[in-house]
Parts: structure tokens; sequence; C-alpha cells
């Protein structure tokens, strides 16, 4: 009987936290009903009267168990849980609570309230670690009303000044500073990192690969690097009928080679590799001339910062050889460009060390898409938890993920942020 009950004690010792799933379910889909759409999805702009409702919700469910709430100057909500020593440098998560105008019930809310979750997790049991641990909700990642995204993260990382920020305007002219402050949350703490050990951030997936792969979770290792391009090729506007082919400064002859020499890239340098043809425009835009002007944005990315240098140069090539061939004139600019994130390697075993304990089927992989990560990994050690996605569908009301598969991303948070707050 005395080793019977040492075998069953040593494995309830050993026994790894869990969060409430059907808790984690249940908030996620209360959260959900403040700018819910008749499709389902979400309809929750960053500093709009429904984003300071979500804030508001989260800020109470965080006071309920202890927490304290600071507020800084871009609006970024902190929600603390003490440490045994709160001069110690705080674990974090966080992601952001605003969405795209039709967008769905998981993007960013799912990484704010798996942190809540575990801080919940945390009070059920008693447990206080060494180091303390806060919840960030990020100030309009998805740069859905205001331009840039991850505007929260990207000042206080130091990306953007807030003076300029402020000034920032929505279609209506409604500027960002007026709205934190018709919101209530404009801070009065300085947007700047204070000590942080590590940080963590959950997220759907947002693409179809864990999906495909069955995988539950997504180890992420890094942020691809992107570059966004705007192309304009001229040529000579004429007559569809009697103009022959060969006597054509035709812009749009010119661009099918580039594009296609765009996509071969992508595929050459796969599986990672991406090339994105988002917007095209014809001007002056009449089925019967040969276009003055087509205005073309091109969007490349790729994991590895060697790789996606090489596919910005072989673009470049592509667009000045064909145009040359064409006899059509070209201006390409580079409008923006995210350098290849590389997460810190103590997270990242920190999260395949709480993958591996749980049990769950899983991969490493990196995001294909930017997030309030990219910023923060600038200035602390990071890493990021992917789960899947249905479809691989979101920024789209039918977005969607399962329970199940939700608690095993927010286990995995809650076990590597416990390894790490607990550490010396």
């Amino acid at each position: 009987m005395l080793l019977l009950f040492l075998v069953k004690n040593s494995m309830t010792q050993n026994k790894l936290p869990q969060v409430n799933s059907q808790r984690l379910w249940d908030s996620l889909m209360q959260m959900a009903e403040i700018g819910l759409t008749e499709k389902g999805g979400c309809n929750r702009q960053a500093l709009t009267g429904l984003d300071k409702l979500g804030r508001d919700v989260f800020v109470d469910w965080c006071k309920e168990i202890g927490c304290e709430i600071l507020v800084d100057e871009i609006g970024n909500i902190f929600a603390r849980h003490p440490g045994k020593d709160n001069s110690l440098p705080a674990v974090i998560t966080g992601s952001h609570l605003d969405t795209q105008p039709t967008g769905g019930k998981f993007d960013g809310v799912y990484g704010v309230l798996a942190g809540l979750e575990v801080l919940r997790t945390l009070a059920d049991n008693n447990i206080v670690t060494r180091h303390p641990i806060e919840v960030v909700v990020w100030t309009n990642e998805e740069g859905a009303r205001f331009s840039p995204a991850c505007m929260g993260s990207g000042v206080w990382s130091g990306n953007f000044d807030v003076q300029q920020i402020y000034q920032t305007k929505d279609k209506d002219g409604l500027t960002v500073g007026d709205e934190l402050d018709n919101i209530g949350y404009k801070g009065v703490l300085k947007a700047q990192p204070r000590p942080i050990k590590a940080a963590f951030e959950a997220h759907i997936e947002q693409g179809p690969i864990l999906e495909k792969s069955q995988k539950q979770i997504g180890v992420v290792t890094g942020i691809q690097g992107l570059r966004w391009y705007d192309l304009s090729l001229k040529g000579v506007p004429c007559h569809a009928g009697p103009t022959p082919m060969e006597d054509r400064k035709d812009p749009v002859q010119a661009l099918l080679p580039i594009l296609q020499s765009c996509y071969q890239m992508a595929t050459k340098n796969g599986p990672w590799g991406r090339a994105t043809i988002g917007d095209i425009q014809a001007l002056p835009g009449s089925p019967n001339t040969v276009p003055e002007e087509l205005r073309v944005s091109i969007d490349i990315r790729h994991p590895q910062a060697e790789v996606i240098e090489e596919m910005a140069s072989k673009f470049a090539e592509s667009v000045h050889r064909y145009s040359r061939n064409y006899s059509v004139g070209y201006q390409l600019s580079e409008t923006w460009r995210m350098e290849v994130t590389e997460f810190d390697p103590l997270c990242i075993n920190a999260v395949q060390e709480a993958v591996d304990k749980l049990g769950y089927n899983h991969m490493k992989m990196f995001s294909g898409a930017g997030h309030d990560s990219l910023y923060v990994a600038q200035r602390v050690p990071t890493s990021m938890i992917f789960v899947p996605c249905k479809d691989g569908l979101s920024h789209n009301e039918a977005e969607h993920a399962s329970q199940d598969d939700l608690a095993a991303g927010a286990n995995v948070l809650l076990n590597a942020m416990l390894s790490l707050a607990q550490e010396s």
C-alpha cells in the first residue's frame, strides 16, 4: 500500500498543469459577441467604441483574478500577475483584440485570451511564479482603420514615433491620438520596454500547413521576410483594332513574363517561397485601348534572408529585361520591407519542451504573416505558438479553430511560460 501511495503521489506531483478548455472557449465566444457580424465573424476595428468594449471586458476579467492593469501612451494594456520577486523581469504573452472589417473570432484575440487563461489557471492552482507574468493587448495590430499595422508594438519597440502616430488619420479624418482619448485608453506609461525576460504569442496559423500536415501545434522559429513593390509599366495607348501586334508598345505584354518569373521564383524556392500579385490597374482602363500604364503591386516572401535578397534581385532583373524586350518604360519602387525575424532559442526551446512533455503532434515552422512578435522580438527574447485554423482561412468571417486545438496551444503557452517564470 505504501508503494502504491508513493507511485500515485509521484504521478500527481509530475502532472503538468492544464488550462480550462471550456472556460477559454466561452471567453472567446463572449468576446466574439462584441462586433459580431451577420456571417459569424467580427468587426471590432482599432480605437472604435467596440474596441473599447472589448478592452473593458478584458480588463474586468483580469481584475477579477487580482491583476494590476497598466496602460501606456499608445494604448497597449499590460495585465500583471505578481511573482515572488517582482523586481525580476516579467515573462509576457499577448496579441491584439482589434479585427479586420470582416475578420474572424480568433485572429489575435486567441493570443490575448490564451494569456488570460494562463493567469486564471495560475490563480486556480495557487501557483505563484518567481518572475511576474504579464498579458499584453497590443494596439491596432491589423492596420485596418489606421495605418501602419502593428502600431502599438511598433511604437513600444521604437520603430514608430508616438507623436507622429498620434497624428495618423483614418478615412474620416479622425486621429489616433484623439480616438485614444475618446475610448479612454491613452495611458501615462511610456510606450517602451520595461525589464522583460521572455515573450510568447499564441496565434492561429492563418494558413493551411498545420491542418494539411495533421499537426496540432506549430513551434514557430521565426517570421518570413517580406518585400512590397509598386510597379508602373508605361506603354503607348492605341486602338485595339487597327494597330498590329508587332507595332505596339503594350505594357501587358511585358507584365505577363514578369509575373510568370515571380511565380516560378517562388516555386523554385519552395516550400516557403511566396509571390503574390495583389492589385493590377490598367489606365485608361478601356476594353478597346492598349493601356498607357499598368500599376501593379507585388508581395515577395521567404524565411531566409539570403534567399529573399536573391528573389528581390532577380525580380528587379526580370522587370528590367522584359520592359526592354517589349519597349515599355517602367518605374519600380519598394514600398515596405519586413526583414526576416529569427526567434530566440531560449523561447523556442521552452515551447518545444512544453510540447514534448504534453505529447502533442507538432512541427517546427515559420510564420508566413507578420505579427506583433515581429517588433517585440527586436527588443526581447520571443517565440510564437501556432494552432491550426480550418481550411487555413483567416481575415475571413468563416475563420474557425477547434476547441481542442485552442486548448492545446494554451497548454503549451502555460507550460512554456512557467518553465521560464520559475527560473532564477
